[in-house]
Parts: C-alpha cells; sequence; structure tokens
C-alpha cells in the first residue's frame, strides 16, 4: 500500500530493535493464546466495534504521503464469524503492484506521471480459525480520480480491488479494544482502462502484491 506498506515495514524493523516492546507484544499475544476467542457467554463480549488501520500514520510521511483515511464498523456474528464495513480514501503515485522489497519500490522513474485518488468502501469477512488466528477477505470497491502532474484531472476509473488477509487478534483491556497484525495478499481484480500515460506505467508490474504488512486496531462496543 505505498508509503503506508512502508511506514508498516519501517515500524516493524524499529520493534524487533527495541527489547522491550519485542518481550511486551510476545507476553500479549501468549495472554491473547489462553483467552483469545470470543465468546457471547463472557459478561465482556461486545458484538459491534469502530476501528481503523496504523497505516494512517503513513500520512505523516515526508514523501508520497497517501493522505490516507480510513474507519471501520464492524458486527460480529457469532464468535468465530465477523463482517464489517471499511471507509477509506487515499491516494497514491506508484503501481500498487511494485513488490514492497524491490529496488523498484517508491523509486525514482518508475511512478505516475501525476497520482491516482481512490474514494470507496470495502466489505470484509473474518473467519476465526484457531484462538486468536484469522483469515479475512476485504473487497473494496473504488471510484478513481487520475490527476496529471500539473495538478489537473485527467479521467475517472473504478476497481475492485481485494485483500486476502491473514492475522491474528489481540484483546486488550477486558475485550475493550484489540489489535490485529497481519500479513495480506493484495489483488486488483478489476479496473477500468487507466489513461495511456499511467496504462503504460502500471502495465509493467502484477496484478498481485504477495506480503504486505498490516496492523488494524478498534474499540469494541
Amino acid at each position: 500500500m505505498g508509503t503506508a506498506a512502508s511506514f508498516a515495514l519501517n515500524l516493524f524493523e524499529e520493534m524487533m530493535k527495541n527489547k522491550f516492546v519485542l518481550v511486551t507484544l510476545l507476553t500479549a499475544i501468549c495472554w491473547s493464546g489462553l483467552n483469545a476467542q470470543y465468546d457471547s457467554r463472557d459478561s465482556t463480549y461486545h458484538r459491534f466495534f469502530l476501528g481503523s488501520t496504523a497505516f494512517l500514520l503513513g500520512n505523516f510521511a515526508e514523501r508520497n504521503s497517501p493522505d490516507f483515511v480510513q474507519l471501520n464498523f464492524g458486527y460480529r456474528l457469532s464468535e468465530k464469524d465477523v463482517i464489517s464495513l471499511e471507509i477509506k480514501t487515499w491516494k497514491y503515485a506508484w503501481p500498487l503492484g511494485i513488490p514492497i522489497f524491490s529496488d523498484s519500490y517508491e523509486a525514482d522513474g518508475e511512478n505516475f506521471p501525476g497520482y491516482i485518488r481512490e474514494r470507496g468502501f470495502a466489505l470484509v469477512y473474518q473467519r476465526f480459525l484457531w484462538k486468536g488466528l484469522y483469515a479475512g477477505l476485504h473487497s473494496m470497491n473504488a471510484w478513481q480520480k487520475f490527476v496529471g502532474e500539473t495538478g489537473g484531472k485527467i479521467g475517472d476509473g473504478f476497481q475492485i480491488f481485494n485483500t486476502y488477509r491473514l492475522g491474528y487478534h489481540l484483546k486488550l483491556f477486558r475485550n475493550r479494544f484489540f489489535v490485529e497484525p497481519s500479513l495480506a495478499i493484495t489483488h486488483r481484480a478489476y479496473h477500468t482502462e487507466m489513461p495511456e500515460s499511467f496504462k503504460v506505467v502500471d502495465d509493467r508490474w502484477s496484478k498481485f502484491l504477495y506480503g504486505e504488512p498490516g496492523l488494524h486496531f478498534g474499540f469494541n462496543f
């Protein structure tokens, strides 16, 4: 996810360097393993939640700031099944298919002649597999605006952007809050024709991206 993914990778590297943060994270995961699954009979059980993602912090980047906004509203159908709605907007100036660890990632000369602004929503389904381990599908409907190098609009578009996620759900403060570190495969399942100057750049890269890190968080109520 452009700058957002870059920020997530830098954050993970810094956490690995900080022994205190690492020990705290491992302790939280171990504790969550003892009390990870939601149980409707539990007095702390909540069916609804609001949340977002740590990708918001990518907005502080000096280069390629995504102007990213996301709000999640979710409902727990059962102890293992969760549905939610994500409303989001962001912009990006590099093709989404560039591998995160590639030399071409956010490299000069690999960017679009401008940027793409997207607004839309994603429908999300999560299935808990074992304790806090879950698999999720995010299917985003995104309306696009193509902006040229001079700042003027040069076209409109639409795409369906799917994210296939595997993560771990950590409950905090008597189930009132949670965080979800994850890894994902993203897939541009469908998109309308891009302006030619954008298409030439985008066609160099796959419609899939593997290993995108994620960190969602939320408040149960």
